[in-house]
């Protein structure tokens, strides 16, 4: 079975700040069948932060300045969470490196794991969250559960 990193509440568990979950319909029976094992994670649970808790967003950049210092996340209430979300994107690094994952499946719209779109300062804009940012950079492939398939997890 070939090793795939996905967000946890892709695949129905309820870690979202919310506390909820944004399950992708069929996303876990598809991954299964095509012969994929789901190393499924939060990066913000992995990170120290608790379920449920107040939605983040960046401040001062995307996913690769926080992880060199240069910007912030920052909760709605203004707690300052770039600790726990660098720790998280580390956790999602280390995780892919032991389960031998080469792809991760994220969502999208996530200061954590924002693949082509993340909140920033209170709106979505192009860019990508903090695991999203350290993962490219340990040169894992990264894409949202919409783009995924079969022929995208071979090439």
């Amino acid at each position: 079975m070939r090793p795939i990193l996905v967000s946890a509440c892709l695949v129905g568990r309820r870690c979202r700040h919310d506390g909820d979950h944004c399950e992708v319909s069929g996303l876990r029976e598809k991954l299964l069948i095509s012969g994929c094992e789901i190393v499924a994670l939060c990066p913000e649970e992995a990170g120290g932060l608790p379920t449920p808790r107040f939605s983040a967003r960046i401040v001062g950049g995307g996913g690769g300045p926080v992880i060199d210092g240069k910007a912030r996340v920052l909760c709605l209430d203004g707690t300052d969470v770039t600790r726990a979300f660098v720790r998280g994107a580390e956790e999602a690094a280390r995780l892919a490196s032991v389960s031998g994952a080469g792809l991760a499946i994220l969502k999208d719209r996530s200061p954590s794991c924002g693949v082509r779109e993340i909140w920033r300062e209170g709106e979505v804009v192009a860019g990508e969250g903090v695991t999203t940012a350290l993962l490219r950079r340990r040169g894992v492939r990264v894409m949202t559960a919409d783009e995924w398939s079969v022929d995208s997890d071979s090439r």
